[in-house]
């Protein structure tokens, strides 16, 4: 299997970190093809926690190298943050490949984040205010800055002055304050000349690899329903984290694609504004919230939370080609005396054969569930599907069963080893 990729079907934080560490040992390469800093992947071993923002989950690997592909926009302050946490906790970062076409943030970006959703006012999108959503805009405008401009130091001082003294136009112009772009230029020139070891052509680095025989594994940010073309927009991301992403985000044809592993809570979270069929509001909510630990990695953000939707997973089956399942966090439900799983939607009394393209008839759609009878005793000592109880086994057996794929590990507890694998 050359090239497999990993990602998530709901609305992010499925779990993906972990599930990418256990699969990363099997691969040379990890590569994260879209998003940027907004995105928190953890992955506990033993009693250490890593919250990884934008270097690949691989990292943890010796044997592992971490690629940023060039669908990615990054954040420098926060790379090399990441870079020396990593490195002082004894993770070597010297494997990291970023692609020299990777768009690069600026805090120009950042400020025009923040302006454009404090416009919005009621209606903003709950946006991280990282400043990828304008990071991505600029690449579609073609006045981008890449991480390859870093090669020629001079052009790159050019490039960063004068993009920044035509946004710092914009932004007073929106009523904010300016910025001096020569202490930009200068923090960004600084920046620069520390990213030169890493950069890369990754494109022909994944190729290489490919004809050597190696496996690699390409790592999506947030999800399928915060896509900006499939998701429920515009409460979206600015990229495209559905499988075909991966390949306009690294430079890998889709016919060396072999495996896409979609990754699932045995619950649904989402975080800021939308419309949410299942979204569970009062005690049973909470009880999630707090035993799922349901709080943004990079954010804090209290997740919203609601009970598994296996519309919405029938139709990420549909997106992604997937060929297998991943349940996370199926031990968040282990006092639980009912689960809850949603298997259809009802709209003015009539079912409804698929998960809506209208935003505005998902929100007014009434979630039909199948109630299940709890386990009620914990997951976390199960290695296999015969250790776990009935109730457990049933869960997943429903949910192979409504969407047409395996169900291939099953997640019972937060650390690495944590899980059940059935292929």
């Amino acid at each position: 299997m050359p090239v497999a990729v990993v990602v998530g079907t709901q609305w992010g934080d499925e779990g993906k970190a972990k599930v990418i560490d256990l699969l990363a040992g099997k691969h040379s390469h990890v590569v994260r093809y879209q998003g940027g800093h907004n995105a928190g992947h953890t992955v506990v071993v033993g009693d250490q926690r890593y919250a990884l923002q934008l270097v690949p989950s691989g990292v943890l690997y010796d044997s592992v190298t971490p690629v940023i592909g060039n669908g990615v926009v990054v954040d420098l302050p926060t790379l090399f943050k990441e870079i020396d946490e990593l490195q002082r906790r004894g993770v070597s970062c010297e494997r990291l490949r970023v692609s020299s076409l990777a768009q690069l943030i600026f805090p120009w970006h950042q400020m025009h984040d923040a302006l454009a959703e404090s416009a919005l006012g009621d209606a903003k999108i709950g946006t991280t205010l990282k400043g990828i959503g304008p990071a991505y805009a600029d690449k579609a405008l073609r006045v981008g800055i890449r991480a390859g401009d870093v090669r020629d130091p001079k052009r790159f001082a050019t490039l960063v002055r004068e993009r920044g003294t035509s946004a710092n136009t914009l932004i007073t112009a929106l009523g904010g304050a300016a910025f001096d772009v020569e202490d930009v230029v200068a923090q960004f020139s600084e920046l620069g000349a520390r990213l030169l070891p890493y950069i890369a052509d990754t494109v022909n680095l994944l190729h290489d690899a490919l004809e050597a025989g190696n496996n690699i594994l390409l790592e999506g940010a947030q999800a399928t329903f915060l896509d900006i073309d499939h998701g429920t927009y515009p409460f979206v991301t600015s990229s495209n984290p559905t499988a075909g992403g991966a390949c306009a985000g690294t430079g890998i044809g889709p016919r060396d694609i072999t495996r896409v592993v979609g990754i699932a809570k045995a619950y649904t979270t989402r975080v800021g504004s939308g419309p949410f069929p299942t979204e569970l509001i009062g005690e049973l909510g909470d009880a999630i919230v707090d035993i799922g630990h349901e709080f943004g990695t990079v954010t804090g953000r209290r997740r919203r939370p609601g009970w598994l939707d296996l519309v919405m997973l029938r139709h990420a089956v549909r997106l992604n080609s997937l060929s297998e399942l991943a349940l996370t966090k199926l031990d968040v439900l282990d006092t639980f005396d009912t689960v809850r799983v949603c298997t259809g939607y009802m709209v003015d009394g009539k079912s409804l054969s698929g998960y809506p393209d209208d935003i505005e008839l998902l929100g007014k759609v009434t979630a039909t569930y199948v109630d299940m009878p709890g386990w009620k005793q914990p997951l976390r000592a199960c290695r296999s599907f015969a250790e776990m109880p009935e109730a457990a086994r049933r869960v997943v057996e429903l949910v192979e069963q409504h969407i047409g794929i395996p169900v291939s590990i099953v997640g019972v507890g937060p650390e690495r080893d944590d899980c059940v694998l059935r292929a």
